[in-house]
């Protein structure tokens, strides 16, 4: 009798063993190799975004989502191994997801603009850009927003969103800008010389580029003055200094050679009694 109890232990106890044993074995093979699979895709993915000079936050917030997705994958296959219903926790997923799609719609079209800045990339942090009616220096590309120093010191806070769906100029593209501006001089003048004496106000200034060579042209014959554009090039970050240079010396260069700027003029007349 106890050779029989004991040989319907060991049956039971094998039976035990091939029912639960083996399943528990293989979704601890299925946890050693998933997670060392899951680690080799991460590094390689850092190294190929970082090959291809991704920005940082790009980078970080991509590495993050592919790895939670990665041992969700993995968690859900250990699971169904181990004989537990799978259909239930991937239906609360989604509804999870679902939830959080709808609860965060807006933040989600922040989140697509900051994938779309950072991986097409219109600009670089420290660029000079106007945007939504905003001009100033990218001081950070978020996910969510960008923040954009104004020349008034002020940091503007936009979202990505309406940020990418807008018009977007970015001055330091080409490396180089023109500083644009008029000036008004009278029909008395003596247009060639004027030409020469603004177009070498322009090259006496360090700042200003030699290539592309300034230009100064003659824009229109208004109503009371000819109009004269001046447009010389310089780097980005010196194109205010060269403007409030031309404001400051126009008039004294003009003045040297004899050259009027024309101003409005007041007559009061008074009938006599």
């Amino acid at each position: 009798m106890k050779e029989l109890l004991n040989k319907f232990n060991l049956e039971k106890g094998f039976e035990l063993i091939l029912e639960y044993g083996i399943p528990v074995l293989k979704a601890l093979a299925i946890y050693i190799i998933g997670g060392w699979l899951i680690s080799r895709s991460v590094k390689l993915t850092n190294k190929f975004m970082e090959a291809r000079k991704y920005e940082m936050t790009l980078q970080k917030f991509f590495i993050n989502i592919m790895t939670w997705v990665l041992w969700i994958l993995l968690i859900v296959a250990i699971v169904g191994t181990l004989g537990i219903e799978t259909s239930g926790f991937a239906a609360m997923l989604a509804a999870m997801g679902l939830a959080i799609g709808l609860a965060l719609q807006g933040s989600l079209s922040n989140f697509a603009g900051g994938v779309l800045l950072l991986l097409f990339k219109p600009f670089r942090v420290g660029d000079t850009v106007e945007v939504q009616g905003i001009t100033g220096i990218v001081q950070e590309i978020d996910i969510l927003q960008t923040k954009v120093l104004m020349f008034n010191r002020k940091t503007a806070i936009i979202p990505n969103g309406p940020l990418l769906n807008g018009n977007i100029i970015n001055f330091d593209t080409e490396g180089i800008l023109r500083c644009e501006t008029m000036i008004g001089v009278s029909y008395d003048a003596d247009i060639p010389k004027t030409l020469e004496i603004l177009t070498k106000l322009c090259t006496d200034h360090p700042l200003v580029l030699k290539d592309p060579a300034p230009v100064v042209q003659v824009s229109e014959n208004a109503g009371s003055s000819i109009n004269i554009i001046v447009r010389p090039y310089t780097l980005p970050a010196d194109m205010w200094t060269v403007h409030f240079y031309l404001q400051q010396n126009f008039k004294p260069t003009l003045d040297s050679i004899g050259v009027e700027i024309p101003y409005p003029h007041q007559v009061e007349i008074r009938k006599k009694e």
